[in-house]
């Protein structure tokens, strides 16, 4: 305790620089204290959600009072769930959370954001058949944003009815993010989150560092001992990493609070699920002074144990290559999987390749980390010697001696570009995974539920190509084996929207399909006549010409497989057909597909849409990954960022003497400022460059590894070029006011 309250003592002593470091490193740990606190919750926000669900999730019995019947349908890009109650008796009645009592018949319960979206929308009052009794309250939803709602209907109206047993369930049910996917989306977040932000608090830790030694090697010298010396520098250590916890969390409840009302786009959550639990606040109360603690010990032993060597300012070490070598094994098993693909060789399937490659990306960022420092030292050295300009031997030369500082600047910025190849990877292979691999998606929909209002106002929505009818011809009697033929309605460019290739197609004439990915149909024989039923109850009598027009249909595709295209001029002027889909066509990308959905909802709220090939959830959850991993980005990017601003001032502040003394030997003024400038942009590029190839490689490994189509993301390479391009740009012009030439001698006194 005496050791502490020295250290204490000599810090609010030590004038306005020793508490304005005070400060930062209590603000930088702050900083990174409410980014841990904001990873760490993520977790808890999904698992609050899953729980709430749960809890009211609904299982069949043998209760004989009541039925019911879920239904699960999208409304626009987001699901919305009924549940339809049908009472058959006047007994008891388990009740979900959220409700006081389940509806009777003519009556509904709906969750406020469905209540919103019914007072503001007539036309999707249908969704809802009954009187609105009431909210569920929090307790029932999965978060504000769900769209639930409890009907009371008549038992005999239900057609796939099940007795109604209890609500709530052991095994969670409809879960916000799969848990495999959870499990690499954590991985994702820890590495482009909780890495960065172990080097940002080591750096926080370590500010001042060179002072701070000389003036622990002062208090070794006039007596004080080696243990009691890192119980100085620990203590402030460990207060300032405190402080800026206890300030951290406060900030992060605030963040929370806002966030929460806010939300992100697919997730928005109540208040209380992102508040940190007591693992959390102790994770970030204990696990930040611990790790100032362990790097106050760290830094200060040199000091402590050889303080005339520090006093004198004598020669350091060269840093040690053992950290280099944790590139070799992850180089080796991420190149070796690209190999193999290369070679026509896929090596995807199996359990080997999702523990290895996991493994090998956290080897490779612990590699570029670890090995930094020796490769920048080694490479300055090789550029010291061979050149020839004054600045330029400066700053190599000071970079030789000093690659740890270098290492502490640019270490944030480099695992970020590593980590932002790794996102694109997990980005792709979950969208590959989540939707159709076509780049076209189709939306149907049972004509008969369309005003021709409606169908005009949905294909004139943003991201709608074409349209088109697909129906069957009409049978009379089943008996036996009626024969029948599938139609598409539709003109040549409507059938091209729609299909990956056509041929021989000609307007305003009924044309034979074939489409070499669907056999032959044996009906579809030239000179029969098939008819179709029209809204008036008339037939239209369809011959089948010689003529054909060649496609091949995307998979799957309502227009797959048809054996008869008719123009829409064929039609009797002023009728319909009685049975019929109709189809819309986009492109494929997620937010086409959310808009057209959202326009959808919007236009026939009421209208059952099925979007061909993918699954309303697995979109729903797709947008959740992506909120959640660009949230992460945005993280690791605050910390990043703040990491090199602290340690580029702080290295300002340290080398003060030594640019004094450069100014006294008459250096000019652009002469410091292009060695600060090339101090800087060196490693930064040398570890852009290096994260850029090794995160590509990483990511090509996970997704050939993945299984899916896309093995090569060629195309978010030049994002990563663009990104670490102007990391550099911002670097190199941040650097340059960090140099101030008129500074007083005085700071050169003691050397």
């Amino acid at each position: 305790m005496n050791a502490f309250a020295l250290g204490m003592r000599l810090l609010w002593g030590s004038g306005r620089r020793a508490r304005v470091r005070f400060l930062l490193m209590a603000l930088g740990s702050a900083l990174g204290v409410a980014c841990l606190a904001a990873a760490l919750t993520i977790p808890t926000i999904i698992a609050a959600n899953d729980a709430r669900v749960t809890s009211r999730a609904i299982s069949s019995g043998a209760n004989k009072n009541a039925v019911y019947q879920e239904f699960l349908d999208p409304y626009g890009s987001q699901p919305l769930r009924r549940v339809f109650i049908g009472h058959r008796g006047i007994g008891p009645l388990p009740v979900p959370p959220g409700i006081k009592a389940l509806p009777r018949a003519g009556e509904a319960i709906v969750s406020p954001k469905l209540g919103e979206i019914l007072a503001s929308n007539p036309r999707a009052a249908g969704l809802v058949p009954g009187r609105v009794i009431g909210t569920i309250s929090p307790e029932g939803l999965g978060g504000p944003d769900e769209l639930y709602a409890y009907i009371g209907t008549e038992a005999d109206e239900l057609s796939g009815a099940e007795p109604l047993g209890h609500f709530g369930d052991t095994y969670t049910r409809h879960q916000v993010i799969d848990p495999s996917t959870l499990d690499i989306l954590r991985f994702t977040l820890g590495c482009i989150v909780l890495l960065p932000l172990v080097i940002f608090l080591s750096v926080c830790a370590r500010l001042s560092g060179e002072s701070r030694a000389r003036r622990l090697a002062a208090l070794r010298l006039v007596g004080l001992s080696v243990r009691d010396t890192l119980r100085v520098n620990a203590g402030e250590s460990v207060v300032a990493a405190f402080v800026g916890a206890v300030v951290g969390l406060i900030g992060y409840l605030g963040i929370n609070e806002v966030m929460a009302w806010v939300g992100l786009p697919g997730l928005r959550w109540y208040p209380a699920d992102g508040r940190p639990d007591g693992t959390t606040i102790a994770v970030c109360l204990l696990g930040c002074p611990a790790l100032a603690w362990a790097v106050g010990q760290f830094s200060a032993r040199r000091a402590a144990q050889a303080p005339i060597s520090v006093r004198r300012t004598g020669e350091r070490k060269p840093p040690k290559k053992y950290g280099t070598l944790l590139l070799l094994p992850g180089l080796g098993i991420i190149s070796g999987y690209c190999l193999l693909d290369a070679m026509g060789r896929n090596p995807s399937g199996g359990s080997a390749g999702a523990v290895l490659v996991p493994g090998a990306v956290l080897m490779t960022g612990a590699g570029l980390v670890f090995g930094l420092a020796p490769i920048t030292a080694w490479l300055s050295r090789r550029l010291a010697g061979m050149s020839q300009s004054l600045p330029l031997s400066l700053a190599m030369r000071r970079t030789e001696v000093d690659p740890g500082s270098a290492l502490r600047v640019v270490t944030g910025l480099v695992l970020l570009v590593f980590g932002a190849s790794l996102t694109q990877g997990v980005l792709i292979e979950l969208d590959q995974v989540s939707r159709r691999t076509a780049p076209i998606q189709e939306y149907s929909f049972s004509a008969a539920e369309l005003s021709t209002r409606q169908r005009s106002e949905m294909t004139a929505l943003s991201g709608v190509e074409a349209h088109g009818l697909v129906t069957q011809s009409w049978v009379g009697n089943l008996e036996g084996k009626p024969s029948q033929v599938r139609a598409v309605i539709a003109t040549c460019a409507q059938l091209a929207a729609f299909t990956e290739t056509t041929r021989g197609c000609i307007d305003n004439k009924v044309l034979r399909v074939t489409d070499a990915t669907f056999p032959a149909d044996e009906d579809a024989r030239p000179g029969r006549s098939f008819p179709f039923l029209l809204s008036d109850g008339r037939k239209l009598h369809v011959p089948l010409p010689q003529e054909t027009v060649t496609v091949r249909s995307y998979q799957p595709s309502e227009l797959g497989g048809p054996s008869l295209l008719i123009p829409p001029s064929f039609l009797p002027p002023g009728t319909q057909l009685a049975d019929a889909s109709f189809v819309l066509v986009s492109p494929s990308d997620p937010a086409t597909i959310r808009s057209v959905l959202d326009g959808i909802g919007a236009i026939a709220p009421t209208a059952s849409v099925e979007p061909v090939g993918i699954v309303i959830d697995s979109l729903a959850q797709l947008t959740v990954i992506r909120s959640l991993l660009v949230v992460g980005m945005v993280l690791g990017l605050v910390i990043g960022v703040a990491a090199f601003v602290v340690s580029v001032a702080d290295r300002a502040m340290e080398r003060r003497g030594q640019v004094t003394a450069l100014v006294l030997l008459g250096a000019r003024a652009g002469t410091l400022r292009v060695v600060q400038v090339v101090q800087v942009v060196l490693p930064l590029v040398v570890g852009l460059g290096a994260a850029i190839v090794t995160g590509w490689l990483a990511e090509s490994s996970y997704l050939i590894t993945g299984g899916g189509d896309v093995h090569w993301d060629w195309d978010g390479l030049p994002l990563l070029f663009a990104c670490a391009l102007g990391v550099v740009l911002a670097a190199a012009l941040a650097s340059v006011p960090m140099v101030r030439r008129h500074i007083d001698p005085e700071h050169i006194r003691r050397d």
